[in-house]
């Protein structure tokens, strides 16, 4: 009987294994954000998986939408209509993202900062800024800046900005917020595992259709943007902050669209920083952070950290690393 038994559970077995479900790997980009949001879902077929993707991008345009500061009726920006004036009721969602945004800009001294916008009206570097900005010029929309004069309230669920001509906005953690959101989203659903991209803020889950882990490459400096090594992703995040997008160039000196929110300039001397975190939203803002705080400070903040590494490129190209990353 003993032997039925164990040779019923054996066919059972392996009538269940005859039957396990084949998926496929489905990827598509679509515009987001102002960049790029490539998405790719291992799905039991490729209709429910552009099904899937459709989901994923509504997500990120729904989050777009409500971290917006350019839509005149997004909560974003009702906030900083009411600057100086009255607080502003905003749902639960976003007043957690503000205030997990000052919690990192109480972690990195202010490196991280929400409030930084107004520093936008004067560092035009987007090709149509003519001079740099005087140290006066700087000095009379620094006291617009400052996470601290952000009000909340937690029983009344209500964002205030305490000084007139005080703006928020969420360059530099929204897209890791809103690649998180779509990936709660399609977990939500079950799908089994994706990769999803938001210019540059990754979040994955799960592992290819071949049982590997997602890799994501890391570029040598030296070898002129060839890969150098690969790094597994699993259940994990990584952003990428670098100083090759928007810039100008004053005499000799690169001035990168980062702007430090604490002196008031570009920050200067790195090239780019990569955070490995949990979240994409965490990997983001402390990417942002960094490359403001410089390689020093921020080295030893994320060695600081659990759960967290970062690979960091100088403007002489070279390259330094937390002490959990191993690179072959």
């Amino acid at each position: 009987m003993k032997n039925f038994i164990a040779l019923l559970l054996c066919v059972m077995a392996c009538y269940a294994y005859g039957q396990e479900k084949k998926y496929v790997t489905v990827k598509k980009s679509y515009p987001v954000m102002g960049g790029e949001f490539d998405i790719t879902v291992v799905s039991e077929d490729e209709e429910l998986g552009y099904i899937y993707m459709q989901e994923a991008l509504a997500e990120a345009q729904r989050i777009e939408k409500l971290i917006s500061a350019w839509e005149e009726d997004s909560e974003t920006s009702l906030i900083n209509k009411n600057a100086g004036i009255k607080p502003v009721h905003v749902s639960w969602e976003l007043y957690k993202l503000i205030e997990r945004s000052i919690q990192i800009s109480e972690i990195t001294n202010g490196a991280f900062d929400i409030t930084f916008t107004a520093l936008n009206d004067i560092w035009l570097l987007d090709g149509t800024m003519e001079k740099i900005p005087t140290s006066i010029e700087i000095q009379e929309v620094k006291h617009k800046i400052g996470y601290k004069n952000i009000v909340l309230n937690n029983k009344d669920q209500t964002v205030f900005l305490k000084k007139k001509g005080m703006r928020i906005s969420f360059g530099g953690i929204g897209k890791g917020f809103a690649a998180d959101k779509a990936k709660a989203l399609l977990v939500s659903k079950n799908v089994k595992a994706g990769i999803l991209n938001i210019d540059g803020d990754i979040t994955t889950w799960g592992t290819k259709v071949t049982g590997d882990k997602w890799l994501i490459g890391i570029v040598n400096p030296d070898l002129k943007g060839g890969i150098s090594s690969w790094i597994p992703i699993l259940e994990s995040s990584v952003a990428t902050t670098g100083g090759n997008g928007n810039f100008i160039m004053s005499g000799n000196k690169k001035y990168t669209h980062i702007i430090n929110p604490k002196t008031g300039y570009p920050a200067t001397g790195i090239n780019s920083v990569s955070v490995f975190a949990k979240s994409a939203e965490l990997s983001d803002a402390l990417a942002t952070s960094i490359f403001v705080m410089g390689i020093d400070a921020g080295l030893a903040l994320i060695n600081q950290l659990g759960d967290t590494e970062v690979i960091v490129v100088d403007s002489a190209n070279k390259m330094y690393k937390s002490n959990g990353i191993l690179l072959k």
